[in-house]
């Protein structure tokens, strides 16, 4: 069924029988637009007011308490709403969902939108719009579940509203801070440049590179520890050498300046064996790999590669730790364990740890490469890529390649309650 803006209808006409005390899907879609388009969806009260903060259900927050509301995804990217209507609490009378875009695009420029509904996986109704149907507005409510005479009705609304997210926040009673006083913490991208400049300044190039990256991966506000495992088995030899191991060391360090407090960066070295070496830190960083525990030539190493031994190493050094966790695991390929890695990271997917594995200047890699489809996991906790040079990408790039499954992860690990 076609819908036209504005059009009402009670939920029954548009759900079959067997969807209507059940889940269905509401699948949101907009093209045109370079700008990431921001979806949410806001859980209204009689007043017409999000009263309850909890129940704006957005990609930091993927699900209500009461998960009668819940975020799909698709490519990283929210690509609509999963809806239990019966479990929803009374006080919730409407939900509203919304668009919203960042940066100097309007929603006129949209070539194509629609909200369509889904009941067991087929398509029963949808909305299309496009830009023309708006002007310079930077959010738009696309639309509704009400209820009404002890039932639901959907409403095809396209209507659109100025000012961006805080404005729609604010509209439904919501409160944003725009103006941070000195006791607010210090937005994340100046927090993170100017922690670097003070004390790292030849790094400040690359935080304000990591902090763009942070901003579009929705990651500014995301507090975690960082992990670094270093490949040092013989044939990372000339890796080393070239100085790209310390180039690694240098582009990580603003991940964990930004995610975490301390601004330390774990760092472990493993080849045969497995070895702990110090935090990498923003007064430590330069050379760190020829000076840390005397230097890389007497750490000991370069021998044949062990993952599963430093795997176990990283566990074991995270195992009461009450926040998430970014590891970046560094190899040179020829991974040969690949039973002993897949078991420890499907029994590690239950632990508030997320593993991006990159592959540098080698070939190889075994499982590395299966593990967006290996099974049993709790939650897909592994990433990887390969690079045949560390310069053959952008520091830009390398960024949002880094942190391009972590949104992901976050989301359902939270609504796993594997993190808070």
């Amino acid at each position: 069924m076609q819908l036209r803006k504005g059009q009402r209808l009670p939920l029954e006409q548009l759900l079959p029988e067997d969807s209507r005390n059940g889940s269905f899907q509401i699948q949101v879609g907009m093209t045109g637009l370079t700008a990431e388009v921001d979806f949410s969806c806001f859980g209204i009260d009689g007043d017409q007011k999000l009263s309850d903060d909890r129940y704006m259900t957005f990609f930091n927050q993927p699900k209500t308490p009461c998960g009668s509301v819940s975020i799909s995804l698709m490519d990283n990217r929210i690509n609509g709403f999963y809806f239990i209507l019966q479990s929803l609490p009374a006080s919730i009378d409407r939900l509203v969902i919304t668009a919203t875009i960042d940066g100097p695009e309007t929603m006129g420029l949209v070539q194509s939108g629609f909200l369509r509904l889904v009941a067991a996986n087929s398509p029963v109704a949808e909305f299309a719009f496009e830009g023309k149907d708006f002007h310079n507005e930077k959010a738009l409510i696309l639309g509704e579940l009400y209820r009404k005479d002890g039932g639901w009705r959907f409403c095809a609304t396209g209507q659109g509203f100025n000012g961006g997210l805080p404005a729609l926040v604010r509209h439904f009673g919501g409160e944003v801070n725009d103006e941070p006083n000195e006791s607010d913490a210090v937005p994340a991208k100046l927090s993170l440049e100017k922690k670097v400049a003070q004390a790292a300044p030849k790094l400040v190039d690359l935080a304000k590179k990591a902090s763009i990256s942070l901003e579009k991966k929705r990651l500014s506000n995301v507090v975690a520890r960082v992990g670094l495992v270093l490949d040092t088995s013989g044939s990372m030899t000339g890796q080393y050498k070239r100085g790209r191991v310390q180039d690694v060391v240098n582009r990580i360090l603003p991940l964990a300046v930004h995610f975490d407090d301390d601004g330390e960066l774990d760092v472990w070295a493993f080849s045969a064996k497995s070895l702990a070496l110090p935090a990498a830190t923003l007064s430590n960083h330069a050379d760190y790999i020829d000076t840390v525990n005397g230097g890389w030539r007497k750490w000991g190493m370069l021998s044949y590669n062990n993952e599963p031994e430093v795997i176990r190493d990283v566990l074991a050094h995270y195992e009461n730790t009450q926040i998430p966790v970014f590891v970046v695991f560094i190899s040179d390929g020829g991974v040969d364990q690949n039973a002993k890695i897949k078991k420890l990271l499907t029994e590690a997917s239950a632990q508030p740890i997320f593993w991006q594995f990159v592959g540098i200047g080698g070939r190889n890699y075994g499982i590395l490469e299966k593990l967006d489809t290996m099974p049993g996991r709790a939650v897909d906790n592994c990433g990887f890529f390969a690079l045949d040079d560390l310069d053959s990408v952008s520091e830009q790039e390398l960024y949002d390649r880094l942190l391009h499954e972590l949104p992901a992860w976050f989301a359902e690990a939270k609504s796993k309650g594997i993190i808070n």
